[in-house]
């Protein structure tokens, strides 16, 4: 499993110097990089930058509205010459899944965007923020949309998104392993009862565990660290998440 950085968790450097942020998360060990945006920049000017740093490419967020309708083939384009073949919806819109039946609707539709972009060879999937984990009638979104997908569709889980809703911490290791091989790449983000969200390794999330799910159940090629909230700037914070996850490692 090769070990990534989401570049939001860096977006505001991003903004500034793209190409210099890249060459220090470069720097600190990272592996590859997933995207969270482009910063102006073209697929070409990206994919010879990654080539140079030796940075692979772990993903790309695109949302819904770039992965649907017109702009689906645009999108696509864009990442083939990026050399991006993995793709992550990151979020749905409130209105499109306000309820058990919304959440079906939703699975359906993605089902059907990863069955195009299969046609392109892409792999599409679908990432958590805290309401996928907060129950609709006794019952989890996350179980609703993924038992609703296709099998095509896997599962991107924030670690410490999940985490923030208030499932017990058992229940992420539960879920790699009842999507058996759909754990494509997880995000790494660390969350304690007590503070919020913490840098990898100093919360609640217990990721040995975790890690070993990936191994075993999840069919895991990417662990892909993201950090949002930051005790020192957003470079030296990731430095060190990459830092303790190598510890747990």
């Amino acid at each position: 499993m090769g070990i990534a950085l989401q570049l939001y968790s860096v977006r505001d450097d991003c903004s500034k110097d793209f190409f210099k942020t890249l060459e220090a998360v470069a720097r600190m060990g990272y592996e590859g990089v997933e995207f969270a945006g482009y910063y102006g920049k073209s697929a070409g000017e990206i994919r010879d930058k990654l080539r140079e740093l030796g940075l692979k490419i772990a993903g790309a967020h695109e949302s819904i509205q770039r992965m649907s309708g017109e702009q689906l083939e645009s999108t696509l384009k864009f990442n083939t010459e990026l050399g991006n073949k993995t793709v992550v919806v990151p979020w749905l819109p409130l209105e499109m899944r306000s309820d058990r039946q919304g959440w079906i609707n939703c699975a359906k539709m993605i089902s059907d965007v990863a069955e195009k972009a299969s046609r392109l060879g892409f792999r599409v999937g679908y990432h958590n923020h805290r309401e996928e984990f907060t129950p609709i009638n006794g019952e989890y979104p996350w179980h609703i949309f993924f038992n609703n997908t296709s099998s095509s569709v896997f599962m991107q889980l924030d670690t410490g998104n999940a985490l923030s809703a208030g499932i017990p911490a058992s229940m992420l290791v539960d879920v790699i392993k009842k999507y058996a091989n759909r754990s494509l790449t997880i995000h790494l983000k660390d969350y304690s009862t007590k503070r919020g969200f913490v840098l990898l390794g100093e919360g609640d999330v217990p990721f040995r565990d975790v890690l070993t799910a990936c191994s075993d159940f999840g069919g895991t090629e990417w662990l892909i660290v993201e950090l949002e909230t930051y005790p020192y700037s957003p470079l030296e914070s990731v430095k060190r998440c990459l830092e303790n996850l190598r510890k747990i490692l």
